[in-house]
């Protein structure tokens, strides 16, 4: 028996590990995972933001949103085949009562590869934008629909469940340049609308239940996306007019900024998870929203704050996807929730 134990090999690691001690690792490939489309494409758009208010090179946002293109058709590829070999782990994860608010990343990582496509073919961006719009429209009123429908705990409530609404407020933002204002009217006011009442909601979770798990932490984040996104809709839709509206918008985005920074130590004790990409994203949103400000008020003290968040949203982002990278390597992805 000694000798047995001295000779037994060393355990593999790796995917192929993975798969061996929870089952095949394609079936643990987490739908959260399209966050990181949201948040490289984000950063991508940030920097082609920062190229023309900032004038930072243009190459640099451009290789980040081809990368973002090339991470979407991955996930996809890599979820499509989850889809076809473990059909029951797909419908599982729709019908869980948090990560289903996580499908509509896909819709939104069309939407925002829409957005990246749109100096360079109109016909894509219009076939990225139009399946965009109307798969998360589809996917807003199931999830509002089960929500009203079926029994929940206030703990199943977190800010994931803000991803469906920002989705809707993102669709004017390359629904305005095609040509369909009216079409992204109706979107951006029913963002705006459950906006409000998903906040309420969820901060009342927040304040007066248990704390959210370690894991949950980053998804503070999100709620930094719905102003940032209105902001930016809102200046799209009414010719780039800044009013009070607006305002209240852009100055609420930064206000939770500012919050979320203020808790920084307890982020940092929150160890790796994919639902670290939380944070990606809506820092993304906050530094277009703000250069966006800039743009169109050209108040010089906007400038540093801009290149600030411009700066802290790329170390994060780099962070993040490095980290992913080596969890990926280490076989430490793809495992049991």
């Amino acid at each position: 028996m000694t000798e047995t134990a001295a000779t037994a090999p060393t355990p593999p690691q790796g995917p192929a590990h993975a798969s061996r001690v929870g089952g095949n690792w394609l079936m643990h490939v987490p739908i959260p995972l399209f966050a990181l489309v949201m948040g490289t494409a984000g950063l991508g758009i940030t920097w082609r933001k920062a190229h023309h208010v900032l004038g930072v090179p243009a190459v640099v946002g451009e290789a980040i949103l081809a990368l973002a293109g090339a991470c979407f058709v991955a996930i996809t590829l890599l979820y499509a085949f989850k889809w076809l070999r473990h059909a029951d782990e797909v419908l599982a994860e729709f019908n869980h009562p948090v990560r289903s608010s996580f499908f509509p990343a896909f819709s939104i990582s069309l939407l925002l590869l829409a957005i990246a496509t749109g100096p360079y073919s109109e016909a894509l961006t219009l076939g990225l934008w139009g399946v965009g719009a109307a798969l998360h429209l589809t996917f807003t009123l199931r999830l509002l629909g089960r929500w009203i429908v079926h029994n929940h705990q206030i703990t199943h409530s977190n800010p994931a469940w803000f991803i469906p609404v920002v989705g809707n407020v993102l669709v004017p933002l390359a629904g305005v340049r095609l040509g369909f204002t009216e079409i992204s009217w109706f979107f951006f006011a029913i963002g705006m609308v459950f906006w409000i009442v998903l906040f309420t909601i969820v901060f009342y979770r927040i304040v007066f239940h248990d704390q959210m798990p370690a894991k949950f932490m980053p998804t503070l984040f999100i709620l930094i996306a719905p102003p940032a996104i209105g902001f930016l809709s809102y200046v799209s839709l009414n010719g780039g007019v800044v009013d009070g509206f607006a305002r209240v918008l852009i100055y609420v985005g930064l206000f939770i900024t500012l919050l979320n920074f203020s808790l920084i130590r307890q982020f940092l004790r929150v160890p790796f998870f994919v639902s670290w990409w939380a944070y990606t994203f809506p820092m993304a949103a906050i530094s277009v929203a703000a250069m966006e400000f800039h743009h169109l008020n050209g108040y010089d003290e906007m400038a540093v704050i801009c290149a600030t968040l411009v700066v802290i949203t790329t170390l994060v982002i780099t962070t993040v996807f490095v980290r992913t990278l080596v969890a990926l390597v280490q076989g430490k992805l793809f495992v049991p929730d």
